[in-house]
């Protein structure tokens, strides 16, 4: 450890859109139990943004609650929750630099790739993460422990990386595994047994209604009751009446029901929904004639879930809810935002995905990210045997029903607009992070009508790590496809701003080893660095441009 630096380069979080570069942070010496690893590559991702804005708000940054020994945290530097300066940066390839006299399972030279969420290192809301509350990869060096990145099941969650894989290509995997994860998670089909629930009746409760979906979907702990009208009285599960929605804790319930169709009682019982909970909407043929005020920022960070059924049984609302969030054969997909760097993920995921009679309709706003991502996705297309339809929605309009729509920008409106355009039964994948606080207004009206469903997830599991890794090292996934920009340091901060204005098509890899170096886009490296533009594959970064940039920076 002796020969390790005392300070070093790194990007700091200070407050809500307050970023600074520090060039004198210090460089932490690992404790008994820690890992300090030197920073190789790490991606830009539209999170550190939202991060940037919502700060000490955003559900990642809260203070860690359970999962682990909170007296652990004390012993640990680089854990900054609420108000305290972060480090962003969480799509990061790593190699061991030193550890602790009790770590064993790892040693200095390892090279590993990260996975940041520590889904079981619970906040309020959501969960511990490199990046958020501890601090990432911003920085020539990051410090980890041992107990935090070791799963209760003892899965670590530094993954070893291949030698032959260029740094950008290890980092990228990050985000593939997150675009990865939205399609292959699944879905709660069932009441979550021993669960709570709540049922909010303004409508007649048929009298055995409550126990057939019970016979058949699985049955809760307890009832909640809030209802002019007395419970059935043949229940098979204990009841307790309440006076009012108000009155209930918020986020306290597994599965809610509403008999009904008062707008403004829908409204109120989103916030009671629990962490991945079941809101479903039974209208008794009825209809709520305007659209209900929805928080669809929930959906993706919160993971509940909203179904309905314009008849009287809430048992018909549980056959629309799909095992997994996957494409469909013959599905017509919508990915909005798809120029964008996540957007680009989904549309070639989708493309070479193997689902038989898919097309892929690509909607974005700026024609020359159409024009870039169109470059790399109309020859997988074609190579696939899948219709692809680039578009700008304001130049070309489409008639077309979607089955499944991706949304990549975090706006309400766009949710809305999909349930417009909706074909029946489709799925609405809010796979931009929505923050949990955000509502929008819906149609539930036509949502219900047509047996929507929306999805959302956020971040990736081990085991979608695992495997996109193992596609990048066998040559089947190149993820250096989505490479847009490189920089060092010094261009860090714009290319968070660069994320913000969606001004560059794809991902920015920051290279902390090149402190110096501005943001420079592929196109401009002909020009700026034409040594390394030589080195690129028809304009697509290669590990050869990368050891080129990496040589530049080593021999200055």
């Amino acid at each position: 450890m002796t020969d390790l630096p005392r300070t070093q380069y790194a990007v700091q979080l200070v407050g809500p859109d307050e970023l600074v570069l520090s060039k004198t942070k210090d460089v932490p010496v690992p404790g008994r139990h820690q890992i300090l690893c030197r920073v190789e590559a790490v991606g830009l991702c539209f999170s550190d943004l939202k991060l940037l804005k919502q700060f000490s708000s955003h559900v990642r940054k809260g203070e860690v609650v359970s999962g682990i020994d909170l007296d652990i945290l004390k012993e640990i530097p680089s854990y900054v929750p609420g108000e305290a300066a972060t480090v962003p940066g969480h799509e990061a390839v790593v190699r061991i630099e030193a550890v602790g006299p009790g770590v064993e399972d790892f040693t200095p030279g390892q090279r590993f790739l990260v996975q940041t969420d520590y889904r079981w290192v619970r906040t309020a809301t959501s969960n511990g993460a490199l990046g958020y509350n501890f601090e990432g990869a911003l920085a020539e060096f990051v410090l980890m422990d041992e107990r935090i990145i070791t799963s209760p099941e003892g899965d670590s969650m530094l993954l070893p990386a291949s030698e032959e894989l260029s740094g950008s290509a290890v980092a990228l995997v990050e985000p593939w595994a997150c675009v990865e994860d939205a399609y292959v998670s699944t879905e709660r089909t069932t009441l979550k047994a021993g669960g709570q629930m709540l049922v909010v009746a303004d409508a007649d409760v048929a009298e055995g209604g409550l126990n057939s979906l019970f016979d058949c979907y699985g049955t809760p702990a307890q009832i909640t009751w809030v209802s002019e009208s007395p419970e059935p009285s043949v229940l098979t599960v204990p009841v307790t009446r309440a006076a009012g929605v108000t009155e209930l804790a918020d986020a306290g319930f597994d599965d809610v029901i509403y008999f009904g169709s008062r707008p403004e009682v829908a409204e109120s019982l989103f916030a009671k929904v629990a962490l991945n909970g079941l809101l479903n909407v039974v209208l008794c043929g009825g209809r709520f004639g305007r659209d209900v005020v929805t928080m669809v920022g929930r959906v993706h960070y919160g993971g509940i879930r909203i179904i309905g059924t314009t008849g009287s049984d809430p048992a018909g609302s549980m056959e629309t809810i799909p095992k997994t969030d996957e494409i469909r054969t013959g599905d017509k997909i919508n990915v909005i935002g798809a120029g964008g760097p996540m957007g680009m993920m989904h549309v070639i995921r989708n493309i070479c995905q193997g689902v038989e009679g898919v097309s892929v309709f690509a909607s974005d706003l700026d024609d020359g990210r159409l024009g870039a991502l169109t470059k790399i996705a109309a020859p997988l297309a074609a190579k696939n045997g899948v219709e692809y339809r680039p578009y700008n929605p304001t130049k070309q309009e489409t008639e077309d029903a979607f089955d499944y729509a991706a949304i990549m920008a975090p706006i309400p409106a766009l949710v809305a607009a999909c349930v417009h355009g909706a074909a029946e039964r489709g799925l609405i994948n809010i796979f931009a992070g929505i923050p949990a606080t955000v509502s929008g207004e819906i149609d539930l009206d036509a949502y219900i009508e047509k047996k929507l469903y929306f999805i959302g997830t956020s971040g990736s599991t081990l085991d979608d790590m695992k495997q996109m890794l193992a596609k990048a090292e066998s040559g089947r996934l190149d993820t250096n496809v989505s490479v847009a920009a490189v920089c060092g340091f010094e261009g860090a901060a714009e290319g968070i701003r660069a994320v913000e204005s969606r001004s560059i098509a794809g991902k920015i890899i920051v290279y902390p080893a090149c402190r110096d170096l501005g943001l420079v886009s592929l196109e401009e490296m002909v020009e700026k660095m034409p040594e390394v533009a030589k080195c690129l594959n028809d304009g697509l970064w290669t590990e050869l441009a990368e050891q080129k940039l990496l040589e530049m920076y080593q021999d200055s």
